[in-house]
This record gives structure tokens, C-alpha cells and sequence, in this order.
């Protein structure tokens, strides 16, 4: 995932207003690789997307170590501050809230992002499996730090983001199968390219995305990683799995095809977006070691408008 680890302030005090900190949560999605819920989609869609945005940002945070400081997202699911440094014990107190939202023992859901995602799940008749698999991506990040084979990160993928794009589908009611696994592709290339832009801050958690087969094949060491700037063999390696993310774009971008209208758009703002993030890679000469190179807005519209014209239409 994304946000950082690190040395963070001793969490003694709560912020008073639940309401602000789930707002400041939100706003995270201004720094996403894509439009997360952009104005020109229905206002159900989009208040679908951001409650479903807050929960997947809020246990990325949690398992990445990134709350905010005073261990009041703890308070909220009723623990003591001072759970808010134990991932794994706060991943657990999320799963019960989750529960709630399907009607689990406990009354309603406690925290606000979460009962925000109530009348979504109950709406659009959601199931908790993909909010489930999020929640798993996060345990296993506690526990596994280098991935041995490509194969191992695409099982990764396959909990931490294609959950996502399986909710997007259900929330706009254009599931199929062949949607899904289009979508699967998308949502596996947009957290490969995550993972490609962020080597030298996934490091300083001491995870490392790159599969060691690759590391390998490319005369990769970790040391190597721990660098200012990417030699040659660290930049082939990336380029070698910026490839990779940019193949999986292709296989998924039919699905922009195979929709209308306004969600058209959404679709081709995601593939789009993984497309100028791996744009924005190639121009820094695939040297992502002094932090991660990121897309212009005038790239990203320009890579949108593009697989607009090129996804191929369908019905």
C-alpha cells in the first residue's frame, strides 16, 4: 500500500470532532493516481465511491502505520489510544465494525467512516468479501515483506486491489464476469504501478514489491535499492515491471468499452491514470529511487482522452 511508516509523535490525545477526521481521510483522495469520484458522475455513485474510498483508505492506513497522530481512530472502534501502533489489533477491531455494517452483534457501526459505508452496502446490496480482502492485504503486509515470485504479487493484488474495482462494478450495477475480470487486470496494473513509483518509500517500511525472481534475473540487490539515484540495472528492472503494469492496462482497457455514458468516463479516468503514472516513470528514466515520479493533470487528460478513443466499444 501506500502511505508511510516512520517514527510518528506518542498518541496521548484525540482530536474531539469524529466528523473532521474522517473529512481529513477523505481528502486523501486528491492524491491518488486517479479521479477517485469526480463531479461529473451521479451524486449516488459518487457518494458510493467515497465511502468506499474512506474504508479503503482508512485500513491502507491503518496497516501502513499512517493515522493520524493521538490514536483516535482506536478511540472510535473502542480501544485505548495507544492500539493506534499495533496494526494488527486495530485490523481486528476494524473487521468487528465491518461486521456491524452487515448487521453483526454490536449495534451500529462505530466509526464514521463506516457508518457512512452502511446505507451504501445496504443500498446496493454489497457483500463483505471484498472489504474482507482489503482488510486480509493489510494482515498480510504485517507478516510478508518480499514477494519470492511475480506469481506471489499478483495473489497479493488480488486481495489488496482488485476488491476495489469489483466495488466500483457493483455499485454502479454493471457486474459480469467478463467485466470483473477486466476489471481484476485494471485494478492489479494500478497497484503494480504503485508499487514501481514507490521502491524507495515501500524500503523505508522495509517492504519490498519487487519480486525477488526479478531482482535476480536483473543482478539486483537490496543494497542497490537503498541508493540515491537507480543504476542501470535498477532502472532495467523497473522498466522490466512498468512493462508488466503497462500490458495489464491493455487487457483491462475493454472495459471502458463496455460501458456508457458518464461511468465511460470513470473507467477510462482509472486506466488512464495508471497509463500517465507509468508515463510520468518512463520520463524520469524509470529512476524512481529519489522518490515517485508522478503525472502532470495535463498528462493524465491526455491519457484519458486517449483510451476514450481507443477502448473498443461494445453493445
Amino acid at each position: 500500500m501506500t502511505p508511510g511508516h516512520g517514527t510518528r509523535p506518542r498518541r496521548d490525545a484525540a482530536p474531539a470532532d469524529p466528523d473532521a477526521h474522517a473529512h481529513a481521510t477523505l481528502g486523501k483522495a486528491r492524491t491518488e493516481n486517479f479521479p477517485v469520484a469526480p463531479s461529473f458522475l451521479p451524486r449516488a455513485w459518487r457518494d458510493g465511491l467515497m465511502a468506499v474510498y474512506g474504508y479503503a483508505r482508512l485500513v491502507d492506513d491503518i496497516g501502513d502505520g499512517d493515522l493520524a497522530p493521538g490514536g483516535h481512530d482506536a478511540v472510535l472502534l473502542g480501544l485505548d489510544p495507544a492500539a493506534a501502533d499495533d496494526p494488527l489489533t486495530m485490523l481486528d477491531a476494524l473487521e468487528a465494525d465491518l461486521h456491524r455494517v452487515f448487521g453483526g452483534p454490536g449495534g451500529p457501526p462505530r466509526h464514521p467512516l463506516l457508518q457512512a459505508l452502511r446505507p451504501v452496502v445496504r443500498a446496493h446490496d454489497l457483500t463483505p468479501e471484498p472489504f474482507l480482502g482489503l482488510i486480509e492485504a493489510n494482515r498480510l503486509d504485517q507478516r510478508v515483506t518480499r514477494y519470492a515470485t511475480y506469481g506471489d504479487l499478483l495473489a497479493y493484488c488480488e486481495l489488496s486491489a482488485n476488491p476495489v474495482g469489483r466495488l466500483v462494478l457493483a455499485l454502479t450495477g454493471t457486474s459480469t464476469p467478463e467485466r470483473i475480470r477486466r476489471s481484476d487486470a485494471v485494478c492489479t496494473a494500478l497497484q503494480i504501478v504503485e508499487h514501481v513509483q514507490d521502491v524507495a518509500e515501500d524500503l523505508g517500511r522495509d517492504r519490498i514489491y519487487l519480486p525477488a525472481q526479478d531482482m535476480h534475473r536483473f543482478h539486483v540487490g537490496e543494497a542497490d535499492l537503498k541508493a540515491r539515484h537507480a543504476g542501470a540495472s535498477v532502472r532495467s528492472l523497473v522498466a522490466f515491471e512498468a512493462e508488466r503494469a503497462r500490458d495489464l492496462l491493455n487487457e483491462g482497457t475493454p472495459l471502458v468499452g463496455s460501458v456508457h455514458g458518464r461511468l465511460r468516463l470513470l473507467l477510462a479516468g482509472f486506466v488512464g491514470g495508471g497509463r500517465a503514472a507509468l508515463r510520468a516513470v518512463t520520463a524520469a528514466g524509470f529512476d524512481v529511487l529519489p522518490g515517485p515520479p508522478k503525472p502532470t493533470k495535463s498528462g493524465l487528460l491526455r491519457e484519458v482522452a486517449a483510451v476514450l478513443r481507443t477502448a473498443p466499444r461494445k453493445g
